[in-house]
């Protein structure tokens, strides 16, 4: 998905290691193939490209089923159709605000309609983008697969970061960091995600001054955090979460995270 990652395995020798490696490295390019907006053949990139996919892979509609609910519980700021809107200001367009609301245009959760037979789009113009959410689904996936190969203490950092067990004996050490690297915040995790957003950690305008986490709701202002880091026992739930309580206000962020059992906000700036 774009990001570095990084997996630390405790209790492992260099054979096993390499063996495990390179499952984890299969599963990954597999996940990928399902979410990347730069594999020219991923599903997301062929629905994108038709409107309509047929027999999605079940990772993908899993994932559309927590965007569900995520969008529900954060009243429509977690919302994968703002694709169009992304695009547009990646695009560097200079049609003002005309362009900006024709992109709103195509923006809108209740236009997509997915089961387990197809996804479709009720308009022309929508596109989705789960880098939101892929991320943290995706070291999800690799937990799972490093827990079924018996390895019991983990530290996953692809994107999200997950911590199982423990580092020799002690809880595992992470850091949230702002854009620039410098370290906010210091916490210990055993058995737990976390996620942080940074909405001006990529910028799409050439000006450098809109960050890629835009809200999709019509008349909002953009993020109003520039750093939020969430923990939960699912990194996919913990990377929506940290998402979208950048558009959020306390109240609305508290709320949102209180939906999901066992969910924290860790770090707000």
């Amino acid at each position: 998905m774009g990001a570095l990652a990084s997996i630390r395995l405790g209790g492992s020798g260099q054979g096993e290691a390499q063996a495990t490696f390179a499952a984890v490295e299969a599963e990954l390019s597999r996940l990928e193939d399902v979410f990347s907006l730069y594999r020219a053949g991923s599903a997301i990139t062929l629905l994108n490209r038709t409107g309509r996919l047929e027999q999605p892979p079940a990772d993908l509609v899993e994932v559309l089923d927590l965007s569900g609910r995520l969008h529900a519980a954060t009243g429509g700021a977690f919302d994968p159709t703002v694709q169009p809107l992304w695009q547009h200001f990646a695009a560097g367009s200079d049609a003002g605000e005309e362009s900006a609301a024709a992109a709103f245009g195509h923006v809108g959760w209740s236009g997509l309609h997915y089961s387990a037979d197809a996804v479709v789009f009720e308009r022309p113009g929508m596109a989705i983008t789960l880098n939101g959410i892929a991320q943290g689904y995706i070291t999800d996936r690799i937990s799972a697969l490093l827990r079924s190969r018996g390895f019991a203490d983990v530290l996953i950092d692809a994107g999200e970061i997950a911590a199982l067990g423990r580092n020799s004996h002690m809880p595992w050490e992470v850091a949230v960091a702002d854009p620039q690297g410098i370290v906010v915040q210091r916490l210990t995790l055993r058995d737990r995600c976390i996620a942080t957003s940074s909405p001006m950690a990529t910028t799409l305008a050439a000006d450098g001054q809109v960050g890629h986490i835009l809200d999709p709701r019509p008349g909002r202002t953009g993020p109003v955090r520039r750093l939020v880091a969430v923990s939960a026992d699912s990194a996919a739930v913990a990377d929506g979460l940290s998402t979208a309580c950048c558009l959020l206000r306390r109240v609305e962020a508290k709320t949102a995270v209180a939906r999901f059992d066992g969910a924290r906000i860790e770090t707000v700036i």
